[in-house]
C-alpha cells in the first residue's frame, strides 16, 4: 500500500521536473484517502519556501478546515529539509514516508536525524520506492549539468 501512495508523490515530482522545478512531490492521505498533493513550485512562485511538503500541508489544511493533521500520513519523494520537518511536526502529521535520502539537506533519518532529539511526533519511514525517487532527482540534475 505504501508504494501505491508514494506513486502519487512520484507523479507530482514528475510534474515538477517538466516545469523545470527540482522534482520533489508530496501527497497527504487521511485514513487512506488522498486529501492533498503538490510538488515544488519555488521557481513558479518565486518563493524559496514553496516546497512540495509545505504546499501539500497548506492544501490539507484548506481541505480539512483544521490546522492539525493528526490522522494524516505524508508521502514525499525526498527526505524533508529542516523547514519542512518543522512544519510537519507543527501540523502533527502522524507518519512520514519518504523516498530518496538527502545527504545535503535531509534531517529525518539520513545523515542527520532531528526527529529523536526534538521530540518529533511523527513516525518516520525512509527509503520507500527509493530507487525510483532517487532516479528522478539524478536525471533532473544530469540534464542541468549537460546544458
Amino acid at each position: 500500500m505504501a508504494n501505491r501512495f508514494m506513486q502519487v508523490a512520484i507523479d507530482q515530482a514528475k510534474i515538477a521536473a517538466e516545469k523545470g522545478e527540482v522534482p520533489v512531490g508530496a501527497a497527504i492521505f487521511k485514513n487512506g484517502i488522498l486529501i492533498a498533493e503538490s510538488h515544488n513550485e519555488m521557481i513558479e512562485r518565486k518563493n524559496p519556501c514553496a516546497h512540495a511538503e509545505l504546499l501539500a500541508i497548506e492544501r490539507a489544511f484548506e481541505k480539512t478546515g483544521d490546522y492539525r493533521l493528526t490522522d494524516c500520513d505524508m508521502y514525499v519523494t525526498l527526505e524533508p529539509c529542516s523547514m519542512c520537518a518543522g512544519a510537519i511536526d507543527l501540523a502533527r502529521i502522524k507518519r512520514v514516508y519518504f523516498g530518496a535520502y538527502d545527504a545535503q539537506k535531509g534531517v529525518l533519518g539520513g545523515k542527520i536525524d532531528i526527529s529523536k532529539e526534538l521530540n518529533f511526533k511523527a513516525e518516520i519511514y525512509g527509503g520507500i520506492s527509493e530507487k525510483e525517487c532517487s532516479e528522478i532527482i539524478k536525471n533532473f540534475f544530469e540534464k542541468i549539468v549537460d546544458k
